[in-house]
């Protein structure tokens, strides 16, 4: 298909429509129109990638009629509008050439290659030790992996807090369970070497915590039957289970708890999965709730499916808002104590349909907000909306300076609308059943977004017990220009083409960088995910940017290490 040339075409466009040089085709009517940018770009062969048959097949290119079917009488016209305007005609390189030349370049590192379908990053950090009373509930913080799993963090283990976990589609030789489902796994890797770490392919064989690479590659979990949540509960609803499969959305709850990653284990459309994993990778040991030990799977945790608690008896308790984890598990970030009081961790999950579901480590599974408050990742057909690169979702946690009677905010990228929704929570229930509830949405429109695939804190906090995570935004914003206790800002990683946009809290755009490597755009692969070093302070932001990346036509990827801004 041909391709336009921006520079010759954009003056005419930008006098048709107001479309600027690095949005053509894209904000065609803004908000519920604004899949339309996408479709046009897709049906014209704009695509915010390469050229298909260059690999970074970032949009689906659908047929005329198609295309005319699906969008309405104005919308038809304007692409109608922006096709007839459209002189040259050239390759999507040209168009990609000219968007680079307007932003700074952000050159990185190769850390680490050869790992199949990279998505969820993180830097480990430090897990506190003691800190304030946990709240609502003036409990202590049990502190569970430095007083419980110490050498775990030490430097060089699997959970140093200098490595990075990192989600895989592999199991890099690990058998599947009984149980099935999709091979997936989350690596810990030690970026500081000054060579690029090629992992092996089947370095896991066994099965277990197996380390190749002198030790800067390690398998922290996978879905493979030495994870089971039945090893360490064997009465759990879904001890068939492992804690990680397919992982897409990653949250460490550095503050009073463990890691908990998201998964679609068999697919987008089929049922989600969420877990809470010790050091040693294994689903939660001691559990609070033995039918849940630590994995949540489709409505078989629900809290009417997994209360009482045992050893309790009595009737069930219904679920305080409807919901389960119908589809894919693709994101997630940790909320802190329940509003109940009860002290036990709650974290919030994000499923490839838009609904929104929160996890009681006690209580079991509470809905949220319905299907769609996100705009999905999924299409009418139930399939992706885009085919190359497993979509996700960045999910990040504001608990500083909330609007009158908010308890939470949420950041959600909305990768195929170029938006992130701000979800504000409330609680609602009625003593001693209460739980995080739905208040108002609103969208965060930019012509910078461009398929932002993930979020990242600037500032992300690392000193309060309660929240400690890389999900949760810190109070601090990492620069001397802006507000003290404004609240971090964020970056955003887009995958449509290859940018890193920092951002405040309320949208504007503070700076945007082009990924390079060795001054280069990247080419043929796309951005997937990314992470930001724990070190930033109250003044600067963090000395290094991580990010993820895959290669949509073989799958293959890696991890990109660059410098904070």
């Amino acid at each position: 298909m041909d391709r336009v040339n921006i520079s010759t075409a954009a003056p005419l466009i930008k006098a048709d429509l107001g479309l600027t040089n690095t949005q053509l085709g894209r904000n065609l009517f803004d908000r519920d129109a604004r899949h339309v940018g996408v479709d046009a770009r897709a049906s014209l062969g704009l695509c915010t990638g390469q050229n298909r048959g260059q690999g970074e097949n970032t949009m689906k290119v659908r047929s005329a009629a198609e295309f005319m079917r699906q969008i309405g009488k104005t919308t038809a016209l304007a692409a109608m509008i922006l096709a007839t305007g459209i002189a040259a005609l050239v390759t999507e390189t040209t168009w990609r050439q000219a968007r680079a030349q307007q932003i700074a370049g952000l050159n990185a590192r190769l850390v680490a290659t050869n790992i199949p379908g990279t998505s969820a990053i993180a830097q480990i950090g430090n897990f506190i030790d003691g800190g304030r009373m946990l709240q609502p509930g003036a409990c202590a913080n049990p502190s569970p992996i430095p007083t419980k799993f110490p050498g775990f963090t030490e430097s060089g283990k699997v959970l140093d807090p200098n490595r990075l976990l990192v989600g895989s589609t592999s199991n890099f030789g690990a058998p599947l369970p009984a149980s099935g489902g999709r091979q997936g796994s989350l690596l810990s890797i030690d970026p500081s070497g000054p060579n690029t770490l090629v992992v092996p392919v089947n370095f896991d064989s066994k099965g277990d915590q197996e380390a190749t690479s002198g030790g800067a590659v390690q398998m922290f979990s996978a879905n493979s039957p030495h994870w089971l949540n039945g090893v360490n509960n064997p009465n759990a609803f879904t001890a068939g289970y492992t804690g990680v499969g397919n992982p897409l959305g990653l949250s460490n709850n550095n503050g009073f708890g463990r890691i908990w990653p998201a998964n679609a284990p068999f697919g987008l459309n089929q049922v989600g999965s969420s877990s809470i994993l010790d050091p040693t990778g294994l689903p939660l040991k001691g559990a609070p709730n033995a039918l849940i030990g630590g994995v949540y799977v489709g409505d078989l945790t629900n809290r009417n499916s997994v209360t009482p608690p045992p050893p309790q008896v009595g009737p069930p308790q219904p679920q305080v808002i409807p919901g389960a984890l119908h589809t894919a598990a693709v994101g997630t970030a940790l909320l802190g104590p329940s509003p109940d009081g009860t002290c036990k961790a709650v974290f919030v999950v994000v499923t490839a349909d838009g609904a929104i579901v929160q996890e009681h480590t006690l209580y079991g599974l509470d809905g949220l907000a319905p299907l769609g408050t996100v705009r999905p990742v999924l299409g009418g057909n139930g399939n992706a909306q885009q085919e190359g690169i497993e979509p996700r979702f960045g999910v990040l946690m504001n608990p500083y300076n909330l609007p009158q009677g908010v308890i939470r905010q949420l950041f959600v990228s909305e990768p195929f609308y170029d938006t992130i929704a701000v979800v504000n929570l409330t609680v609602v229930g009625t003593a001693p059943y209460q739980v995080f509830g739905l208040g108002s949405v609103s969208r965060i429109h930019s012509t910078a977004l461009n398929i932002p695939v993930d979020l990242t804190p600037v500032v992300r906090n690392t000193d309060d017990s309660n929240w400690a995570s890389n999900t949760t935004l810190d109070e601090a914003t990492g620069s001397v220009d802006e507000t003290p206790g404004s609240g971090s800002d964020f970056y955003v990683a887009n995958q449509g083409d290859n940018t890193i946009v920092r951002m405040k809290q309320d949208g504007t755009v503070v700076a945007i960088r082009q990924v390079t490597i060795n001054g280069q755009p990247l080419d043929n692969v796309s951005l997937n995910g990314i992470a930001a070093s724990t070190d930033a302070t109250d003044t600067t932001p963090p000395s290094t940017i991580f990010a993820t990346f895959v290669d949509p036509n073989s799958g293959q990827g890696g991890v990109l290490a660059m410098p904070g801004f």
